[in-house]
């Protein structure tokens, strides 16, 4: 039974959930996937029903907030909208929040940074649910279009009057009640001063006043029109004609430019991530057809032209070039290919023809992956962009019962100008709208994703990315991600009754079935065809070694205590390296051993680190202590453990986490062999390798150009988004809170507490875009 976790935060909390869970009697094994929110439990029970309400129970009371979901119950087509226009983060929410209750609709994720929508649904027909959802977004953002991306025979053409623009249209209506505006100011004082005011406050603040309306209608009470609408009335009310036309006018300003600054924001970030071929060109006999790259199948042959986009991962088969990866590595300096070389979507052709058998469809390949991880992202929010939504929604009802109680206790109570202390109240309606957090606070976070992405390093959300920020604990794999993991044969010394090349070759032969680094370095060695039908017997015992039969002899190869636990008596050998020993027939035969070169990035990543403060790095290695002694004063680390077994680099950062305090442990690693601790850590980051599918689903982050220094990068750009963020959450309290405080003690005009609603949140968009600047 596989479940799809959401909301779970916690490392810790996911290790007592796997410990319940597998503690079932109904449950044999549990494994908790964090990386990737996931856990399975592979039950003895008939009864899935009743295990399945005891393991949601076991998430939901371990960790309050999360929520578990059997993946089979997830079942059903994905539909994504465009919602174009969206610029009300409020309003998201509530978009989202009415679709989710609609009959045959699964689940829903809307990215308000993308203005991306996807609904999951089941049982329920695609146009109905286009016309459910138009109605829902229409009510409450009349002017937002909501346009269908199935990309099959079900997408919706709904045709559109677009000689109005909404831009335009809203700057003619401004333009008129500032007109109108002006002939109230001079005739004010006469008897029909009210008329100009209130046809300047009707054409500017209509809109704003039929959203409130139907927002009330619909029990959604507490937004941004309805505080508009109640403070402008108030002013209106008190005879304060020119403030209700300012507080509308300036506040349709203030949202005009808003929207368009976090529409250029968007493009901002979506330009970052510009790598989405737009074209294939499929080779059919003779002729070049050009086709959408989810047209292509796995064995067609497509031809990449110089300047273009490499549209899907495959082998090239003619053709040599250079090739600029900047887009997915954030590398500059161009790569050269040629014939039998793998190439990868999303690189750029620079001078070359290239000829490529595809190896992958579109959606499965490398620039496909990538896009969806990056533009997904977002779901995964940083815990203080949740905490920012939990205080919105108390926020704006306080802000309200203060404005009551404002209007209502010193004009009853202590005999204060009941006119003069609504207006005041009216203004902290004005300025009580959390719109500058609600928008910037999640903008910030997916610009530091982007910006991370720029530079080759994916981040899987904005949690992630906020832990990354507080790294205080950095912990390293040895190969593959200090060191090269380019394996290779270095000395093979053979005992006096065998030949080296013998010892070769049974080793070869019995590491033969092994996938390894190490084993496949041994093979490469040797050089020869494997006879696969003398190998009889095999067994792999899982970070020690193999044994098989190979023509009979009995053959054992693998690390030191793996030939002694077969009773077999051998000295250790004091040579530097990766060292395989092996035995015959029950006697030690000799030894390869294996060199890795150290990777020339590392050196510079870990001085890198303690320029940012960060002076806990340390190595965890299987290898033997003389090989992680060697690696270790190379690089400069203090701190290392050696011969460790996958489960015991997991115990080990489980001690390191003890005494972290409140800073997050990194762990950094090649991504196949250390998904349990990259699991473990608060951040896994793995060493991935432009478009390696097992780094990408074990990780939180990863780097696509295997070099550690560009986790210096990350954390930068982490560092940088935290305080952006924790600069505008100052920033937007300290003016509205500021407002509040003058007003009560003196009479502050209406139109300074609208700059304190949009004109907060435009300023903090523009500042939430500096995580873009290098």
């Amino acid at each position: 039974m596989e479940f799809v976790i959401e909301g779970l935060h916690c490392a810790g909390c996911a290790g007592k959930i796997e410990n319940k869970v597998r503690a079932l009697k109904e449950v044999d094994n549990a494994e908790m996937n964090f990386a990737i929110s996931t856990l399975n439990a592979y039950i003895n029970s008939s009864d899935k029903d009743a295990l399945k309400r005891q393991i949601i129970k076991i998430v939901e009371e371990t960790e309050p907030g999360t929520t578990a979901t059997l993946k089979d119950d997830l079942d059903g087509k994905e539909v994504e909208f465009e919602l174009k226009g969206l610029n009300c983060a409020a309003c998201a929410g509530k978009i989202e929040r009415n679709v989710k209750e609609l009959p045959g609709v699964v689940s829903t994720s809307l990215n308000f940074a993308i203005s991306k929508f996807e609904v999951k649904i089941d049982n329920l027909d695609v146009k109905g649910l286009y016309e459910q959802v138009e109605k829902i977004v229409k009510d409450l953002e009349p002017d937002v279009e909501v346009i269908l991306n199935t990309g099959s025979e079900d997408e919706i053409h709904v045709k559109k009057d677009n000689n109005k623009k909404k831009g335009n249209s809203l700057l003619m209506r401004m333009g008129v009640a500032i007109g109108f505006l002006g002939i109230g100011m001079v005739f004010r004082g006469e008897s029909f001063e009210l008329i100009p005011f209130l046809i300047a406050y009707l054409i500017v603040g209509y809109d704003i006043i039929k959203r409130s309306i139907s927002n009330i209608k619909r029990g959604e009470v507490f937004d941004e029109n309805f505080l508009m609408t109640i403070a402008s009335a108030a002013a209106l009310y008190v005879g304060e004609h020119p403030e209700a036309v300012l507080v509308m006018l300036l506040y349709q300003i203030g949202e005009y430019f808003q929207g368009r600054a976090v529409e250029s924001s968007r493009k901002s970030i979506a330009n970052l991530m510009d790598i989405r071929p737009d074209y294939a060109n499929i080779k059919i006999g003779n002729d070049i057809k050009k086709v959408s790259p989810n047209d292509v199948k796995v064995g067609d042959i497509i031809v990449v032209k110089a300047g273009e986009k490499v549209p899907l991962d495959g082998i090239i088969i003619e053709g040599s070039s250079s090739v600029d990866t900047k887009a997915l590595t954030g590398e500059s300096a161009p790569m050269d290919v040629a014939g039998g070389d793998e190439i990868t979507s999303g690189f750029i052709n620079i001078d070359g023809l290239l000829t490529v058998e595809v190896k992958k469809r579109f959606k499965d390949s490398a620039v496909s992956r990538i896009l969806d991880l990056v533009q997904n992202a977002s779901a995964k929010k940083a815990k203080t962009e949740l905490r920012i939504t939990k205080f919105a929604r108390y926020y704006t009802p306080v802000v309200v019962i203060i404005a009551a109680l404002t209007a209502i206790i010193p004009s009853v109570f202590f005999g204060g100008n009941f006119n003069d202390w609504l207006l005041k109240a009216a203004t902290f309606l004005v300025v009580s709208c959390p719109c500058a957090l609600v928008i910037s606070v999640p903008m910030t976070y997916f610009a530091g994703l982007g910006a991370s992405s720029k530079r080759g390093i994916l981040v899987k959300g904005g949690n992630y990315l906020e832990a990354l920020s507080k790294a205080g604990v950095l912990v390293f794999d040895k190969t593959g991600t200090l060191t090269k993991g380019n394996f290779k044969v270095d000395k093979i010394h053979a005992e006096k009754d065998i030949s080296k090349d013998e010892i070769l070759r049974l080793t070869a032969h019995v590491e033969s079935f092994s996938n390894h680094p190490i084993a496949v370095s041994i093979v490469n060695e040797y050089g020869k065809d494997i006879d696969k039908s003398i190998i009889k017997e095999y067994k792999e015992v899982k970070g020690k070694g193999v044994q098989a039969t190979i023509g009979g002899k009995k053959v054992i190869s693998g690390n030191l205590k793996f030939i002694k636990d077969n009773n077999i008596q051998v000295e250790e050998s004091k040579t530097p390296g990766t060292i395989v020993y092996t035995a015959i027939d029950g006697q030690f035969a000799g030894f390869i051993t294996i060199s890795d070169e150290i990777k020339e990035d590392s050196k510079k990543a870990i001085q890198g680190f303690s320029e940012l403060g960060i002076n806990n790095v340390v190595m965890l290695t299987g290898d033997r202590k003389i090989t992680a002694d060697a690696v270790a004063q190379k690089l400069g680390i203090t701190k290392y453990k050696y011969e460790l077994l996958p489960n015991h680099k997991v115990d080990e950062v489980e001690k390191l986490i003890e005494s972290k305090g409140d800073k997050s442990l990194v762990f950094v690693g090649d991504g196949i062999n250390d998904a349990p601790v990259l699991a473990r850590a608060d951040v896994g980051v793995a060493m991935g390798g432009v478009g390696s599918d097992a780094a990408i689903e074990a990780a939180d982050v990863v780097i696509m150009n295997d070099e550690p220094s560009k986790l210096i990068d990350g954390i930068k750009i982490a560092r940088k988004t935290k305080k952006i963020v924790n600069q505008n959450i100052f920033f937007s309290l300290a003016v509205k809170i500021g407002i509040m405080v003058l007003t009560f003690f003196l009479a502050v005009p209406m139109w300074l507490a609208v700059f304190g609603d949009v004109g907060v949140a435009l300023l903090a968009v523009f500042n939430a875009m500096r995580v873009l600047r290098d």
